[in-house]
């Protein structure tokens, strides 16, 4: 069987495994990230066009206070028909051709790990990129394409959450089978499988009818980062200010839509708009909030959005710890420290909680199985720490069904493990 690899591009890290011969390794494939084996999805384009990934990225982009092209959360754009392209520094890019300098880094750190060039990939995709089909087909079709400008010749794809369970399935005993739920939380979307696996190198169990049931839902980290920012910070950039018309004396808020932009870290470039910039500082001639309406400005125009949701980020992994945090940041003449307790924090993201455990809920119904006949509920990614999503499945099963492994590894190191692709087991 040929060398292939098999890579987790995701929204926030994405990571590398490599199958050479029925063994699978995964590596690492940023040797700045502190983190561990995985590489954060960044990009960044200085003044001479230079492009930077991961956490190099993130070094250049600090080094530079800002004065390049910051990109993050990349895979969120896939599915998005508004998204055509982008200029930086007076260069067209098309969404594939981004995504290509992430996966072409990848894939050079890998070659260069096994010594010869690999034209076969496995890559992950969530079980649904958008809710709606067309916009689904889409993004497996832009990630197929970015692939392709990458180098690869020949490309499957694999549900997120079913490679998870390969990772999980390798740590069996020989002929040990179980039915288990899978919980794959990333930086875009939750995905969950109820799946049977079975332990040893040759399992005896047919794949295509192993897979009992599948449903995501498009609500992940980024999304309750984006809550954060909505609930408790987005007030220091115009959310509460109002403004008058020449027409008239009356109060009118301030659009919904930009703040809403705002919140989206992906989307604040989209306010770089020129329409929209002249709406916003005509906006401030007439506001009663002009200083909270100069930090918008700033955050748009010195494109510190990423230092500030990291802040945001930060405050949302100690909650995970603690009762309570702050939320601190300093970017020009703005100064924020806010604090917020683990309550407020569930508060703010009830609906999302609720739309994922209704999603685990019809996941689980699909299958045809009881919760008493799954017998391990297999949790990944950085978000399935939170207390309330580990707590939503402890509502469900008993606490011991609960396992997990590397939240940031597991679905790369099932993706290797996919060798009926390319002639394997």
């Amino acid at each position: 069987m040929d060398i292939f690899f098999g890579i987790d591009f995701g929204t926030t890290n994405s990571a590398l495994s490599i199958n050479n011969n029925g063994h699978v390794e995964v590596i690492g494939i940023d040797e700045l990230n502190p983190a561990g084996r995985s590489m954060r999805s960044v990009l960044y384009f200085n003044e001479e066009n230079k492009s930077f990934v991961g956490q190099d990225a993130i070094n250049n982009y600090v080094h530079d206070e800002a004065s390049g092209r910051f990109l993050q959360s990349i895979k969120t754009f896939l599915p998005s028909t508004s998204f055509d392209h982008t200029y930086i520094n007076g260069k067209r890019y098309v969404i594939e051709d981004l995504v290509c300098i992430i996966l072409k880094n990848i894939k050079q750190k890998g070659e260069s790990h096994v010594g010869r060039e690999v034209d076969n990939v496995v890559l992950g995709r969530p079980v649904m990129f958008s809710e709606h089909k067309d916009k689904d087909a889409l993004a497996e079709k832009r990630l197929k394409k970015a692939a392709q400008k990458a180098g690869f010749k020949n490309i499957r794809f694999q549900y997120e959450p079913v490679a998870a369970a390969l990772t999980y399935e390798a740590s069996l005993k020989n002929g040990e089978e179980k039915f288990v739920l899978i919980g794959d939380f990333g930086g875009g979307t939750s995905d969950f499988t109820v799946i049977r696996v079975q332990g040893g190198e040759n399992p005896g169990i047919d794949r295509k009818r192993a897979v009992l049931s599948l449903g995501g839902v498009y609500i992940a980290g980024d999304k309750l980062d984006s809550q954060i920012m909505w609930g408790k910070i987005a007030q220091y950039f115009g959310k509460n200010a109002k403004y008058t018309t020449p027409f008239s004396d009356d109060w009118l808020d301030f659009p919904t839509g930009i703040i809403r932009n705002l919140c989206q870290w992906h989307k604040i470039p989209l306010l770089r708009d020129r329409n929209t910039k002249e709406l916003i500082r005509r906006i401030k001639s007439t506001s009663n909030d002009k200083k909270s309406l100069d930090n918008l400005e700033n955050i748009i125009n010195d494109n510190y959005g990423f230092v500030l949701f990291q802040a945001i980020d930060e405050a949302k992994r100690t909650l995970s710890s603690q009762d309570q945090t702050r939320i601190s940041f300093q970017g020009r003449d703005l100064l924020i420290d806010e604090f917020m307790s683990k309550s407020e924090f569930e508060i703010l993201n009830q609906e999302n909680f609720e739309r994922i455990a209704g999603c685990v809920d019809n996941v689980i119904a699909n299958s045809g199985l009881s919760l008493e006949q799954i017998d391990t509920v297999f949790l990944t990614g950085g978000t399935s720490q939170i207390p309330s999503i580990q707590q939503l499945f402890i509502d469900r099963f008993e606490k011991k069904k609960l396992v997990g492994m590397d939240a940031f590894t597991s679905v790369a190191q099932g993706l290797g493990a996919n060798g009926s692709f390319f002639g394997g087991n």
